[in-house]
Order: structure tokens, then sequence, then C-alpha cells
């Protein structure tokens, strides 16, 4: 996953610095040119006000090349002169102005003298810092501007709505209001720029000679409109990462002049490739990566000639490809195919190596890839990066690779390969900063007798060891000076060496799945530049340091889930932390939750299952404006759930409150703690700002989110399957009282289970408006009346139980209802229907009166249902599978008819 880090960098950087080329090469050719005529007073005056209202400041710009342009303004000399500044030669008048990259620091006045100077025909106004402030409306009496562009790679730059005036400017010829960034990865860019859909249809409808187009990173939220496909000079497109969704307008593919497609990371924009993309002739790079495109890769594709960035990672494209078609792309440097749903016949015969193309980056992950290692990339000499992980690879790791001198990212992950890892071998590769073998591999790590006349790649970053069938920590580590992450779980380590607290470099450190004794030492706390740490699934004991609380400004995830841990958990956080995941779960931690987690204004995710805190409901996690995820199943939790007005829970998307003991009458005002499951929009439902993300060093699928009771067992592993979950679990508890009719408005719900509590009344009609739901289970309460009508509109249900309720009546016969069997009906003694074998001309018998008491709670400490659903998510969607096993067994049968 390093590897689309890598890759994203040195493509933003090389578009940067190109952009930065074209505009110098533009400059200079103006600058260049014999001024006939001196500057007008009034534009240089404006100039000069323009220069008054901003300060200088090292940090205002990215690049390192920047200096202060406007330091050569003065106004006893000619404003044509001025750097930055290119004045008509017949006329003075000021046509251009590159502050680009100025060092400028301040807020952009709405009524700049700027916009007096009507004659512009371009504006450069990239990588400064404008304070958040705004692109004024003013932009659109620059009725001459041929090109604009006030893109940034500072996080204080422009913000907030993007003019409609913009499409006023019907001369355009480039607009650039692009987000970037020149940091490494992993970063995080922010969408400050917002640009409604309306304002970009009248720019496309009115600037009809646009040629360069670059929109990366506002957000737009909509779909494209078609009239983008009327723009026939358009060579440059980019749009990454604007919230785009629907179909992609299939006339841009007939564009003739493109040479640039960028449209990644806009996770619902769908659409096919069609076979008229073959005749883009001028096309150099395509980006489509994670986006729902879908369908086969037309074979026209491959006759694109000029063609050197093909990215179609992240999406739905199937069908069987031969590389040999790729190889004949003669100018392709970058293939990245990982993560579709493709088969590549990865022929071993020996391809002709004069034909190969100069491929330096080459992305195979999640290909089905069989046998062997192609023999053919011993041949791409060039190759800087090549993934396959994920694959289907078997035999030895061939000898060839490591001769590819060249390669400075190598992921061999998650196939079948096996045999020994000499650290000689690897020594040979001395580009190498990221390496990768773990996972579902058999491989050895043989570090030799004689290692220490061997140079490792000293500039390793990136090490993944996991299931290398490592017994201790290699000793090679304490000598990599640059490591930043180390991956080393489902290993059989034991002990920590001591030298591991001195790599105060490491930023993601995951040792998880391994057999970890001892205590968690103290020391764990020098490591202060860490973003990622997971010691979970280990045999750790005693208590966990109070320091991990506050130790790192920059950790974000921290899992120490599935050890033997006790006590408190870290009572002390700082304003200001970065914790975006917290994993306690699965220890024996006791007492309450600290206040202290208010703190934690970026969590996302809780999880503090599968303990013993002794809390009532911590109603204050309310007030943390990312909270999205918590659970806080099987503890002590108890009386009432309340919501007071300051704590609304404003993203929450998943809440499990199961096996705890909250009594308490669920109003229509708790339900309202939950508004947040209250859309009209599924992209809403994005965990896209969880740090589990493929654009840092991470498996995505190293986290788990379980949800689990007595009726139903649910398991999201990895989160991706989160993106779309939204679900309420209230199960075995001593809630009473009717549901709330409100419950009907969450509309977002997938999962809802309230079994096992002491709800009366009956079922409201309104749950036939959860359009979303699979998984509903109303079972072991005291329910009575109908089953309605309205839950038969339910097409998604894969999952339904009210067993063992008071209810009567007929059961729905037509829609969803009717694929279920007759255990998610039993119990009802005056239901009647095909499931039960219980026709229903019979009259209606007394609904049976349970028994004064807490026998629902009781009869649950007998048994368990064992029912698993899990739900398996792809993409822009969700898909509950379920399956059902032995639901009763005999004796546990007889019980529950004894009971009920």
């Amino acid at each position: 996953m390093g590897f689309l880090c890598s890759l994203t960098f040195s493509i933003q950087f090389l578009l940067l610095f190109s952009s930065s080329l074209f505009t110098n090469c533009f400059t200079l050719n103006h600058s260049t040119t014999t001024h006939h005529h001196e500057c007008h007073q009034h534009e240089s005056n404006a100039l000069l006000s323009f220069k008054q209202s901003f300060l200088i400041s090292k940090s205002a710009s990215y690049n390192p090349f920047s200096y202060p342009k406007t330091l050569s303004w003065s106004p006893s000399t000619d404003c044509c002169s001025w750097d930055g500044i290119q004045c008509d030669e017949l006329t003075g008048h000021v046509i251009s102005i590159d502050l680009s990259s100025s060092l400028l620091y301040g807020s952009m006045d709405a009524n700049s003298t700027l916009f007096s100077l009507v004659h512009l025909q371009s504006l450069d106004l990239s990588d400064n810092d404008f304070n958040h402030s705004q692109i004024p409306a003013k932009i659109g009496e620059l009725s001459q501007l041929r090109h604009l562009d006030l893109s940034h790679g500072n996080e204080n730059t422009f913000s907030g709505e993007v003019p409609p005036q913009v499409s006023q400017l019907s001369n355009l010829l480039s607009l650039d209001l692009r987000s970037y960034t020149l940091q490494p990865l992993p970063y995080n860019l922010i969408n400050h720029l917002q640009l409604k859909a309306s304002t970009l249809t009248s720019l496309t409808q009115n600037s009809t000679r646009l040629e360069y187009l670059r929109l990366s990173f506002v957000t737009i939220s909509s779909s494209l409109p078609h009239t983008l496909t009327n723009l026939t000079s358009l060579q440059k497109l980019s749009f990454r990462q604007c919230e785009l969704y629907g179909e992609f307008p299939v006339g841009i593919f007939h564009l003739p002049n493109i040479t640039v497609l960028s449209f990644g990371d806009n996770q619902n924009l769908q659409g096919t490739l069609p076979a008229s993309i073959g005749n883009l002739t001028n096309l150099a790079f395509l980006y489509l990566e994670d986006n729902s495109f879908h369908g086969e890769i037309p074979q026209s594709l491959f006759r694109l000639e000029n063609l050197e960035i093909l990215s179609l990672s992240y999406n739905f494209f199937e069908g069987q490809l031969a590389l040999d078609m790729f190889l004949k792309l003669k100018m392709l440097n970058v293939l990245d195919l990982s993560i579709n749903k493709l088969s590549l016949l990865s022929q071993n015969r020996t391809v002709n190596v004069t034909i190969l193309p100069p491929i330096q980056w080459l992305g195979l992950s999640e290909c089905n890839l069989n046998g062997e290692i192609p023999t053919w990339i011993m041949n791409l000499t060039t190759l800087n990066v090549l993934n396959l992980h994920y694959n289907n690879l078997q035999g030895e790791i061939p000898y060839f690779l490591f001769k590819l001198e060249n390669l400075t990212g190598l992921d061999l992950g998650a196939n079948m390969l096996e045999g020994q890892i000499e650290l000689g071998m690897l020594s040979k590769l001395q580009k190498l900063t990221f390496l990768g073998l773990g996972g579902g591999n058999k491989l050895s790590f043989v570090e030799g007798k004689n290692t220490t006349n061997v140079t490792f790649p000293p500039q390793i970053q990136s090490l993944d060891l996991g299931s290398c069938n490592l017994v201790h920590f290699p000793n090679f580590i304490q000598h990599l000076q640059e490591l930043t992450d180390l991956h080393i779980k489902q290993n059989s380590i034991k002990t920590i060496p001591s030298w591991i607290w001195n790599k105060t470099t490491l930023q993601f450190w995951e040792i998880s799945n391994n057999l970890l004794i001892g205590e968690i030492s103290p020391l764990i706390c020098n490591l202060q530049s860490l973003i990622y740490l997971d010691l979970s699934f280990n045999y750790l004991i005693g208590m966990i340091p109070s320091c991990l609380g506050s130790f790192s400004q920059s950790l974000q995830y921290l899992s120490l889930a599935g050890n033997k841990l006790i006590g408190n958990i870290p009572q002390t956080y700082e304003k200001g932390n970065a914790l975006q995941f917290i994993d306690f779960s699965s220890n024996k931690l006791y007492g309450q939750l600290p206040r202290a987690l208010v703190n934690c204004r970026m969590l996302e995710f809780l999880d503090v299952r599968h303990n013993h805190f002794n809390d009532s409901f911590p109603f204050w996690l309310g007030s943390l404006p990312k909270l999205k995820a918590v659970s806080l199943r099987d503890n002590q939790f108890h009386g009432a759930i309340m919501c007071p007005l300051k704590y609304t829970f404003p993203q929450l998307r998943i809440i499990d409150l199961s096996h705890n003991g909250f009594s308490t009458k669920l109003t229509s005002e708790i339900i309202m703690c939950f508004k947040s499951m209250i859309i009209s929009d599924k992209r809403q439902l994005d965990f896209k700002d969880l740090i589990l993300s493929k654009n840092m060093f991470l498996d995505i699928d190293s986290s788990s989110f379980s949800m689990s009771n007595k009726g139903v067992v649910m398991d999201y592993l990895g989160s991706q399957y989160l993106h779309h979950m939204v679900a309420i679990d209230l199960s075995s508890n001593k809630i009473y009282g009717e549901i709330p009719d409100i419950m009907g408005s969450l509309n977002s719900l997938v999962v809802l289970n309230l079994s096992n509590n002491m709800f009366t009344g009956s079922i409201p009609s309104s749950f036939g408006k959860l359009s979303n739901l699979e998984v509903l289970d109303l079972s072991l309460n005291s329910l009575s009346g109908n089953i309605p009508q309205q839950l038969t509109g339910l097409t998604f249900l894969d999952f339904f139980n009210v067993s063992f309720n008071n209810l009567s009546g007929p059961i729905p016969e037509n829609g969803q209802l009717s694929t279920f069997d007759n255990n998610s009906f039993e119990g009802n003694k005056d239901l009647c229907g095909i499931q039960l074998l219980k026709k229903c001309e019979d009259p209606p018998k007394p609904p049976l009166q349970k028994p004064d008491g807490d026998q629902d709670s009781e009869s649950g400490s007998f048994f368990e249902l064992y029912w698993m659903v899990i739900l398996i998510g792809y993409g822009g969607g969700l898909v509950a599978g379920l399956a059902l096993g032995n639901a009763f067994a005999v004796d546990v049968y007889r019980l529950l008819q004894k009971i009920f």
C-alpha cells in the first residue's frame, strides 16, 4: 500500500514542476519583449497598494525555490520592469501578473485594487498563504483573463465557495484552483474550496475555449456536467478528490486534444471505458484510481502509443488481460492495475527485451496472478517499484529480482511464496526504501552467520516482515537509521529488544498477533514520532502506561486489543492530540472512561468492548465532532441512556451498547441522539478521513470492528467495510417501553438489533421506511400485535428475527419476509403462516402473557443463539451475507418451549 503513496507524491511533484515550467516559459517569452510604453500610473499605484496589503513570510510558500517577487516593486521605477509584471508593449497596460511562490501572507480584500487592472490576461497567485480568505467575487470583472492560477499547497490559503462570477470569464484558456503538496506521504489534504455544480456548468458553457481545467481537491459534490464534452480544446482535466459521483460522461473520451485525465479518489464516480478511448492519440496520463469504474478494459487502450501513466487501481474492472498487451505501450512509465477484478495471464515465456516499455512503476496487486513470478520482469531494468501484493504467486523468490538494482520499492506480501531469504541477497538492492514480504507467504528470514560485513540497504524506511516465521527481532533492524514503518505482525516473537526504544524515527509500528509477554515498557513513550501503534492480540499483562494518552501529538491510531491488560486506561489526553482510532477491547480493564477523552477532537473510532468497565452512559462523547463508531459491548455500563442537547453525536454511524446493564425507556429524545443516521445521500457515510486508508503504509485489513450478541454476530474486517455501515445494537440490556415510531426516520440504518430486552407494544410500521436495512433483530422481547405489512418493502433485508415475542396474526406472505424460515418467527404462539406450518384460518388466540420479573434477561443467560452475519463491503456498497448453522440444539429448543 505504501507504493501508492510514493507514486502519488512523485506524480504530483512532476506535475507541479511541469506546470511551473510552462508558467516560467510563458513568463520568459513575454519578459524578453522590449517595452515601447511605460506602465500607467494608476496601475502602478494599484499594484503598490496590493503589495502593501501583504506581509512576507518564509512559511507562506511550499516551493523550495520561492522568493519575494514584490521586493523589486518600487514607485521610482517603471512597473513594467517589476519582477512578475508584464505589460502590453504597445499600450503599456499590465496584462500579466505572476506572483507564484512569492511568500505572500495575508487576507485577500474583497475590494482589492488588483481587480482594477481590467486589462489583465494572466493572473498567477499560486503557492501563497491567503489565510483562509475567500476568492473575491470581483474576479469576474477581469473579463480579459485567459489564464487564472490560484492553486495552492498551503493549508491556510483560499477557502469557502468559489464565486459564481468566475463563470463570467469567457476568455479563459486555463483555470487552476487545485491543491497540491510537496510533503512526503502520508498526508491529509483537506478540501478548503467548494464549487457549486451550477457554477461549474456555467463555466463550461461560457468558457468554451478552455484548454486546462484543474480543480483537484475542490469539493464539488455533484455529477460531472455534460457540457464538459463540448470543450473540444481541452487538453488537461484534473478533478482528483472532488467528491464527484454519478456516471462519468463518456463524451470526455471523445475530446481529441486530451493529454491528461485525472479523476482519482472520487469513490462514487462510475462508468466504463469505451472503445473510443483509442482515439485519444495524444493521451499521456490517465488517472482513474479509487473510483467505481467497471466493465472490461477495451483493446483500443493498448493503441495509445503516447501513454506514459496508466493508473486504474481500486476499481471494479474485470476480465482477462495478457500482460503482453501492455508491453506494447512503448512510452509507458507507470502501470497500476491493483485491486480490481482482473485476471492477468502472467506468461513465463521470454519477452523480447527490445520491445519492453521503460516501465518504472508496476502495480499488479490483487490481480489473480498465478504460478511463479513472471520471468519477463527481469528485463524491466528501469523498474523502480514492483508491487505483486495479494496474488496467488508460488515457489521461491527468484534470484533475478535481486539484480534489479534500481528498485526502491518491492512488495511480495500476501502470496504463497516459500523458501529462505538471506540478508546477503537483499543487500544487493542498495536503493531499496520499501520492502514488503509479509502476509500469507511461508518465508524464513535468515540473517546468516557472517552478517557483520553485509551492508543492508541503509535507507530502508518501510519494512514489512509479517508472517516470516520470526521468533525474535532481526538484528539488522537496529542499524536502519531512517526506518519509519515497521510491520512485523503474525510471527512468534515473545520479547521486544531494548534498542527498539531508541528508534525515534518510527511512525508506524505494527507487532500484532505475536506471542509478546510481560508488561508494556514505559519507554515506549520515547517514540514520540509514532502515528500508528498496534500491539494487539498478544499476551501482554500489567497496566497500560499512563503516558500513552498524551506522549505524542502525532499519534492517530492506538490498538492494544486482545491482551491481558488490567487497570484503568490512560486518564490524560492532551488538547490538540491527533488520536483518530482507539481500541482497548478484549482485555481486563476496569474503572470509568476518562472524561479527558473529550480532548480527542479528531477521534472517529472508540472500541472498549469485552472489558470490565463500570460506568454510566458516557453521553459526553457526543461532543466529539468526528466520532463515527463506538462499541461499549460486554461491560458493566448501567443506568439510563441520555443525550443532553450539547452532546448530540453529530457524525455517529455505529453504536454498540449490547450486553450491558442499561435500564431505561427508549424515548424519542434518545433516538434523536442518532440523528446523524438520517441522510439524504449515501456519500455522507464514508469513513474517508479514518486513518485506516490505503494512502498509508498499512494493511487496510488490519482493523476489525465487531458487534455480537445472542441474536447476531457481525464482524467488520478492515476499514473498507465501514464505508457505508450504519448500525445500532442495544441488545441484551434491560431497555423497556415501546419502540418509538421516530426510529423509522433513521433511514440510513443497515443493522438494527434490539433483541433480548423488555420492549412492549407493537413493531412500528415506520420501520418500512428503513430502505437500507439488511439486518433487523427484535427477538426475545414482549412485542405484540401484527407484523407490519410495510416491512415487506425492505428489499435489502437479509436477516430478520422476531422470534419469542407475543406477536399474532398472519406473517405477510409477499415481499422479502417470505424468504425467511421458521427460525425467524417461532416462539410467537399466535403467529400463523407458511413458515410456521400453521394456517391462518384459525381464530387468533389471546396473546401469551409472560410472568412478571426479568425473565427475558434470565433466560438469556441459559443459552446462546449462534447466528452469524458476515458483512462484506465492496467499493461503494455493502452486501450482507447470511450463514445459518444449527440455530438451536435440541435441548436448547426444548428449554425455549418450556420457558415460553
